[in-house]
């Protein structure tokens, strides 16, 4: 299984987003391979500002006994924000990979770098640019409905 696969899963999860009127963006974990679980924003479902992607699927990671995730890679279709981005930092996440940059809030390389921030103890691998057209299409289409 490659990248492009994985990000594929994460991009389908980001149309069902917009799909269900929520700001598409997609994500799913990876361990050796096999798919752990999939997400996607559901800010407007839950009603919580917080109910990203990352956080809902590093949520679903911590209720199945995963404390710490090492051996894992997030596939995010949205360069995560600075609360994602913690989270990342915090379950101590092997890797990383995202589809389209943030210049508006991204906290791994376009606005904020914390992944590669010394201060904290932990800094994941990181890939980037994996179907970033599709990913950076699919978000273009979204806002420009909206307006």
């Amino acid at each position: 299984m490659t990248d492009e696969y994985f990000m594929q899963i994460a991009l389908d999860e980001a149309k069902l987003a917009a799909a269900e009127d929520e700001v598409p963006v997609g994500a799913c974990l990876v361990k050796a391979g096999e798919i752990i679980c999939r997400d996607h924003n559901r800010t407007r479902q839950l009603q919580n500002p917080l109910a990203h992607a990352e956080k809902l699927i590093l949520d679903q990671a911590q209720a199945m006994g995963l404390k710490y995730l090492f051996d894992y890679c997030l596939y995010v279709t949205l360069e995560p924000c600075l609360m994602c981005s913690g989270m990342v930092i915090l379950s101590r996440l092997g890797r990383l990979v995202y589809a389209s940059s943030d210049p508006k809030a991204g906290a791994a390389g376009s606005v904020y770098h914390t992944l590669k921030d010394k201060s904290f103890n932990h800094s994941p691998k990181l890939s980037r640019g994996i179907l970033a057209e599709d990913c950076s299409l699919l978000l273009t289409d979204f806002f420009r409905n909206k307006r």
